[in-house]
């Protein structure tokens, strides 16, 4: 079978997949904007696809947003056009379609299959928007409004797709039900044997100091420090979190941007802010055990959350992050928000503890609890990792999903664009 693999940024959510799809004898190509020029992925064949334009100046802004998808979708249909006059005619296209290139495809290939990496609907309904009344929709009311023309995207695509597939349930649900019935729920997968429990594990600090697994160390990782994972929460329980723990080193894992939501002030951060906030609250000898790490390499990454003893981890509803199943798989004891999406992988008081969002002295509470346990922490690690490894290992489970997926996909009647 030939199949052909669109990403931005290659190989994104087709990390493994792709490689094994050619170790299962398949032709696999991949177009993408990632590249300057042909190389190749573990067997892929990754071609580059360029832009022809940029965004014409002085467009409303949400049509704006459109606008670039268009002009990627331009660029990835004349990418794909010389791809066929090259003789290549795939029989699947798996494709995210977040920035719009995949949305000509079936123009070029009508026969193919198009499959989607379904990623998020714009659900413009509370708790998906306003879930948090300290930073509402700057927009008011026209906020559905530009959530509606954001979806054009979507909506064009699943007129041409045959199928699709989202990692969790709370994402599959946020689309309509007429999209929903051609999810598939399929996560993209754990590796379980690379991310383990460690009782040797050591996070380097510098100078000769590091945090260790006879430390109390309370960990917070997001890949941005930013309200949407509850980042001014865990900041403004941090006072009393130090005060009650005068042991406890807290180890902040995460970037100065925005990944996701409102935008700071100008010239300025989230991470500062929210710093800047507490600071005055937290004596100097407390605030050395506050530990901001920024962004660093994945072994480092593997190590924070092996020394943890309470890993917290909070979002508002919205994609579930990696990093909570790996601090699962990791046998860590983790406190998390009791938000739809956690719920679905962290069940109180058996795979880990859950705590109001908004809370920030239950929180503390339950931080606190969890630190003075250690036959708790211990039965909640084991049973997080057990969890990860019977629904979302990696090699025994998603992997094989995802492939009878792709499988399946190409046995579908091709829908024509137009129809």
């Amino acid at each position: 079978m030939r199949i052909l693999v669109i990403h931005q940024n290659f190989p994104g959510q087709y990390k493994h997949l792709a490689p094994a799809l050619v170790a299962a004898g398949h032709e696999v190509v991949a177009l993408t904007l990632k590249v300057k020029a042909p190389t190749t992925f573990h067997g892929v064949r990754v071609l580059p696809y360029r832009l022809e334009r940029g965004n014409a100046p002085g467009l409303h802004p949400w049509l704006t947003d459109f606008e670039t998808k268009l002009i990627r979708a331009e660029g990835c249909h004349a990418g794909a056009v010389a791809l066929r006059e090259q003789g290549f005619a795939p029989d699947v296209i798996l494709a995210h379609p977040g920035w719009g290139e995949s949305l000509f495809l079936k123009d070029v290939w009508p026969d193919a299959r198009l499959g989607l990496f379904c990623e998020l609907y714009h659900r413009s309904d509370y708790p998906h928007v306003d879930f948090d009344p300290e930073f509402p929709s700057p927009e008011g009311a026209r906020g559905p409004l530009r959530l509606r023309m954001k979806n054009l995207n979507n909506r064009l695509h699943f007129e041409i797709a045959e199928a699709g597939v989202s990692p969790t349930r709370f994402q599959a649900d946020t689309f309509p039900d007429t999209f929903r019935d051609r999810i598939t729920v399929i996560h993209d997968g754990i590796d379980t044997e690379a991310v383990t429990p460690d009782p040797a594990a050591r996070l380097d600090q510098g100078e000769g100091r590091a945090l260790t697994c006879e430390d109390e160390v309370v960990t917070f990782v997001n890949r941005n420090l930013e309200p949407y994972r509850g980042y001014h929460v865990f900041m403004r329980a941090l006072p009393e979190l130090l005060r009650r723990r005068p042991r406890a080193h807290v180890a902040i894992l995460g970037g100065d941007g925005v990944s996701y939501g409102a935008r700071p002030p100008e010239g300025q951060s989230w991470k500062r802010i929210f710093i800047d906030e507490v600071r005055g609250q937290i004596p100097d000898a407390d605030w050395a055990r506050v530990h901001f790490l920024g962004r660093v390499p994945y072994a480092q990454f593997l190590s924070l959350l092996r020394v943890s003893r309470a890993h917290v981890y909070l979002t508002y509803p919205f994609v579930l992050s990696w990093s909570l199943l790996e601090a699962m798989s990791a046998e860590a004891a983790i406190v998390a928000s009791d938000t739809a999406p956690v719920r679905e992988v962290i069940r109180d008081g058996e795979t880990g503890l859950l705590v109001d969002f908004f809370d920030g002295a239950g929180l503390v509470d339950r931080i606190d609890a969890l630190l003075d346990d250690a036959a708790l922490r211990a039965r909640l690690g084991r049973a997080a990792r057990r969890t990860v490894r019977e629904d979302y290992d990696l090699r025994t489970r998603c992997l094989p999903r995802q492939i009878a997926w792709v499988d399946g996909l190409a046995g579908l009647t091709p829908r024509a664009p137009g129809t």
